[in-house]
């Protein structure tokens, strides 16, 4: 069978998605949720009580988004998104295993770390959907042990940079293992208009204005939704939104006028000591900073369409009496930056701009308002969603489930205080939709980002980030963001040999560990 069979779909061809009014204040949304709700459960009498096996599993679903930077999560932006972190549990200290969208997202697929998925890139040889493949990976993700515990699983959007190659041959045919409904483009996808779509095997080209790419894709969820009710299921919703190039919806192409990037200390500023990837730059000239106001004027316009996303999802589930159990989970494969360190655009780099992204959670059990300041990574998606799901993973993870952190009686007693970060390389293929040309991008990493109450050698408690560059020049960052929370000032120069090898030590131990009972077995913080 072939990946990609091409069928023509244009906007008067498919059904377009039901409107719905744009709420723009959180107490809106809540009315509005509550209101259908109780309208449905009015024209049918009451709401029809969850069935024993449904209760015992939940239903999932994941809307995750496409180099969200948390600088996007406003209540101007995304109302909707910003209601979710009222309704449940916000992580503040989230952090991705890689910068880059597709070892990141291999690392939310399987549980695993970079160095145990083997996935360095985006790109084939060395990462892509074709090193995903060849490492055996699309056989062991969440979806698939979900679907051996009875469940329907679907997956919507973005899948793994390289899906839908034609150089690239499938081992498991058009559809991955594990999963119940497909509806996935190729690289197309980023233009978020005119873009082919697998959808379930048949390949359809989505042409017009009304076949905006994350409104496609909500159609497809509130379906997928309506045809599942009654059945535990995982939805997966993967938006191109909002990485570049920044496509909005048309009914928000105006948006936003005179909204600009906001401009923290480390906005177009250098760094001292910085390494020499990074090097001194010169101040960003004036049209360049136009350019990135622009650029983030049109981020936040295509984060729009995301929460309007989040909002009819939510309306869904309510109307079809879902909602009560239901976890929904909304995050971000990375962040991103927009001239902070006098770095025009992208991610990659060990910053918390890149690194930390938004996670957020609601659901039965699931306290309202309430921020976790355990350090989580995503690694910790796939076993939290076997967790929740009462689904055995196929084999051992890195990551640990944060269910004990979504209930507060039960909390476990310790957790990781330190993150790893693996980065491979610098992204330097024109063909990489995350290459950024003129030298922005780091050099091969490892890093970790460290939230301890304390450390051997060091006084008091730890908030910082350590980087070890493994290139020739071998040079090291640490920022104490304690004293630096814009992570400007290196200060590895200050710490004392102590310090130093306790810290590469940590690093090399959590870099060289495989499965989180391992690691924390060997004493490591993880």
């Amino acid at each position: 069978m072939k990946l990609w069979r091409r069928e023509h779909h244009d906007s008067a061809s498919r059904r377009r998605p039901r409107s719905r009014r744009r709420l723009v204040a959180a107490t809106a949304t809540a009315t509005a949720t509550a209101s259908l709700a109780l309208a449905a459960g009015a024209c049918g009498g009451s709401a029809a009580p969850a069935t024993t096996a449904s209760a015992a599993r939940p239903n999932i679903v994941f809307i995750l988004t496409d180099d969200l930077s948390w600088n996007l999560v406003t209540d101007q932006i995304a109302p909707h998104i910003t209601a979710l972190e009222r309704q449940g549990e916000t992580f503040d200290h989230y952090f991705v295993t890689d910068s880059l969208c597709c070892p990141s997202r291999s690392s939310i697929f399987t549980g695993l770390l970079p160095h145990d998925t083997k996935v360095e890139t985006n790109l084939s040889p060395d990462g892509g959907y074709g090193k995903f493949q060849q490492e055996g990976l699309a056989g062991r993700t969440f979806a698939v042990a979900l679907q051996a515990a009875g469940y329907q699983t679907s997956m919507l959007g973005k899948y793994l940079n390289g899906y839908g190659d034609p150089t690239i041959t499938p081992t498991t045919g058009p559809v991955p293992r594990g999963w119940s409904d497909w509806h996935v483009s190729n690289t197309t996808g980023y233009a978020e208009l005119n873009f082919d779509q697998n959808d379930n095997g048949v390949v359809r080209h989505y042409a017009g204005q009304d076949n905006y790419g994350v409104d496609v894709l909500n159609a497809d969820a509130q379906a997928f939704i309506r045809r599942s009710a009654g059945k535990p299921f995982a939805l997966e919703v993967a938006t191109y939104a909002p990485h570049q190039p920044y496509t909005p919806a048309p009914r928000n192409a105006d948006d936003f006028p005179g909204l600009t990037e906001p401009r923290d200390p480390s906005f177009n500023t250098n760094n001292t000591d910085a390494p020499a990837w990074l090097g001194q730059r010169a101040p960003l000239a004036p049209s360049v900073l136009t350019n990135l106001d622009q650029a983030y004027r049109e981020r936040a316009q295509a984060v729009e369409s995301v929460d309007k996303l989040v909002g009819d999802t939510e309306a869904t589930l309510a109307a079809e009496h879902l909602l009560d159990n239901t976890y929904f989970v909304f995050s971000s494969d990375n962040g991103y930056h927009l001239g902070q360190h006098r770095l025009v655009r992208g991610k990659q780099t060990a910053f918390d701009t890149d690194i930390r992204v938004p996670l957020i959670v609601t659901g039965p059990g699931v306290p309202h308002g309430r921020v976790i300041s355990q350090v989580a990574q995503n690694v910790d998606l796939y076993p939290t969603f076997t967790d929740l799901a009462g689904a055995t993973p196929a084999r051992p993870v890195d990551g640990r489930s944060l269910v004990p952190l979504l209930r507060p009686a039960t909390e476990p007693p310790s957790w990781r205080t330190i993150a790893l970060v693996e980065h491979f390389g610098q992204a330097s293929d024109p063909a990489d939709p995350d290459h950024e040309p003129g030298g922005s991008n780091p050099t091969t990493y490892e890093a970790i980002r460290i939230s301890a109450p304390h450390l051997a050698h060091f006084d008091g408690p730890v908030e910082a980030v350590y980087v070890e560059y493994n290139d020739s020049k071998h040079e090291i960052e640490y920022y104490d963001i304690t004293k630096d929370p814009y992570e400007i000032n290196n200060v590895a120069g200050a710490l004392t040999g102590a310090q130093r090898a306790e810290l590469h030590t940590v690093l090399a131990g959590l870099g060289n560990c495989h499965t989180q009972a391992a690691c924390a077995a060997a004493g490591l913080p993880i």
